[in-house]
């Protein structure tokens, strides 16, 4: 199905991924926290690590429900530092915590987590077409203000070259190629 993408390599998990899940559009806003924060698990580490992790970091962070996750305490930081079927970083997990904090108070707040990301664009993925995957940016320069508004509002390890990645995933940007099947597919889909 995917002959035009190029970035999953020749792993079935990984090309599972892109398949059915990659640039699909999720509106709810727990949901976008969840794939946030696994972006963020990502800095310096390749996506097909989180991806593989991710049911571990699903049962060990709660089912990324920020309402428990916000009231984390130590004892519960470090039965996260000894789980090895997670990242063990300890900067990322306080991050997790700081980020389900902050999610609560857009939710309360504001019009929602989701708005604050969709108004962006305004509320309708934008559709690449791009011919190549050397077409693809690594970051762009909403990716950049994305990156900057989170930042001030207190979240970690969202850089606009995360963010960007972030924004993929969750459907905000259409990257497969024009020559992907799932490219057309996917632009239905808004």
């Amino acid at each position: 199905m995917s002959e035009g993408c190029t970035w999953y390599g020749d792993d079935p998990f990984y090309k599972a991924y892109h398949d059915e899940e990659w640039g699909v559009p999720i509106y709810d806003g727990r949901a976008l926290y969840e794939k946030l924060i696994l972006d963020g698990f990502q800095a310096g580490l390749s996506w097909i690590t989180i991806l593989r992790k991710r049911e571990n970091f699903i049962a060990a962070f709660d089912g990324f429900n920020p309402e428990i996750i916000a009231r984390y305490d130590d004892k519960k930081i470090e039965a996260l530092m000894q789980d090895a079927g997670i990242v063990r970083n300890r900067a990322k997990i306080l991050g997790t915590i700081a980020g389900a904090q902050l999610f609560l108070e857009i939710e309360e707040k504001k019009d929602g987590f989701s708005k604050l990301l969709w108004n962006y664009l305004d509320g309708k993925p934008l559709q690449n077409s791009w011919t190549a995957m050397s077409e693809v940016p690594a970051e762009t320069d909403l990716s950049k203000v994305i990156s900057k508004d989170l930042k001030a509002r207190g979240f970690k390890f969202v850089g606009p070259t995360i963010v960007y990645a972030f924004m993929q995933a969750v459907g905000m940007i259409n990257d497969h190629v024009v020559s992907c099947p799932r490219h057309a597919e996917v632009q239905k889909l808004t």
